[in-house]
């Protein structure tokens, strides 16, 4: 699989953890001050480190409040102890609606240096643009895609029936990189006996060519032989990776994972090529693409994007463990 850029914020060693998915901007200077000032702010968190006092002056939007920026931002890095920030501007821009916000970002720790984010709020009050992307915005950021995702995630589930904690793995079974992050998947299963795990396939055909047909295998196989039989299925796949290079090559690898799911592989092939079994396959690479998926593993945990590529384990453990007490939802 092509690695796409990591779309991830902080500072140092916390580039590779954010979720936020902010560009850094260095010691990025606030933009001058218009000529007149409204009242200054109520205090934003990070006073523990020496942030520089935000001035008054730089808030000239309506909105969004410090107060809405700074719930996201503790909806999206409240999982890092460690980090601490403060906002610092929320301007007017030349867009009715579209407001500027830069947010100074610190390390309790020491490690890394202070630095900036930028974003843009949309009028809707529900997305910001960072960088190239669109991305939640609001108080509860995930709320949209985690209802979208309990009502339309329809992959072999393994764990909790309930949804309270709903974790959907969107993958490629030709992609290296998913391959590697199963024994993550696995611990997850194991550490979070209560939450509910749905993988989603998000074939990428233009990298991967038997992705497709992997795909369409998965759907008969979980259609035929239930969740169980696709996890041995998916298992056995990963692990024959090097196999499907070619046509001739993926068949043969899909087939042998299909018998060590226990079922016949000339029925799953008969399945796999109905168009009933392509249009499933359509229909989850479009609720990838309605969520802003553009590379796999992407992990969606109660509706928060987490892309998994080099994030440590215990990092999603701790992600899974916060996203889980921000919804209410109990481990024990």
């Amino acid at each position: 699989m092509i690695r796409l850029f990591a779309r991830l914020a902080g500072v140092g060693a916390l580039a590779a953890t954010s979720v936020l998915m902010l560009q850094a901007t260095a010691q990025q200077n606030v933009p001058p001050a218009p000529a007149q000032a409204p009242s200054a702010p109520a205090p934003t968190l990070g006073a523990s480190l020496d942030f520089p006092k935000p001035n008054p002056v730089n808030f000239t939007a309506a909105s969004p409040t410090p107060d809405v920026v700074n719930a996201f931002l503790q909806s999206t890095w409240g999982y890092d102890t460690s980090r601490a920030w403060q906002v610092q501007a929320i301007l007017k821009t030349p867009v009715e609606g579209v407001s500027k916000v830069i947010v100074l970002i610190g390390d309790k720790t020491g490690k890394s240096k202070m630095s900036a984010v930028q974003f843009f709020t949309m009028p809707d009050g529900k997305h910001i643009i960072a960088g190239d992307e669109i991305l939640p915005f609001g108080a509860h950021p995930y709320a949209e895609n985690r209802a979208l995702l309990e009502q339309s995630a329809d992959g072999p589930a393994r764990g909790a029936a309930a949804k309270d904690l709903e974790i959907v793995e969107f993958a490629d079974l030709q992609c290296p990189h998913c391959k590697e992050a199963q024994p993550n998947m696995d611990q997850l299963a194991v550490d979070f006996p209560k939450a509910r795990i749905v993988f989603q396939n998000y074939p990428l055909v233009r990298v991967h060519p038997a992705a497709l047909l992997a795909a369409e295998y998965g759907v008969c196989v979980d259609k035929l032989g239930g969740s169980t039989a696709f996890f041995q299925f998916a298992s056995a796949v990963f692990d024959g990776q090097a196999g499907m290079m070619t046509s001739d090559g993926a068949t043969m690898t899909l087939n042998s994972a299909v018998t060590k799911a226990q079922l016949d592989p000339a029925k799953v092939a008969a399945c796999a090529a109905l168009p009933a079994t392509a249009a499933e396959v359509e229909s989850s690479v479009k609720l990838a693409q309605s969520l802003n998926v553009n590379q796999t593993p992407t992990l969606f945990i109660n509706g928060r994007m987490v892309p998994m590529g080099g994030l440590p384990y215990a990092t999603l453990k701790q992600i899974v463990e916060y996203q889980a007490k921000q919804d209410g939802v109990s481990l024990q």
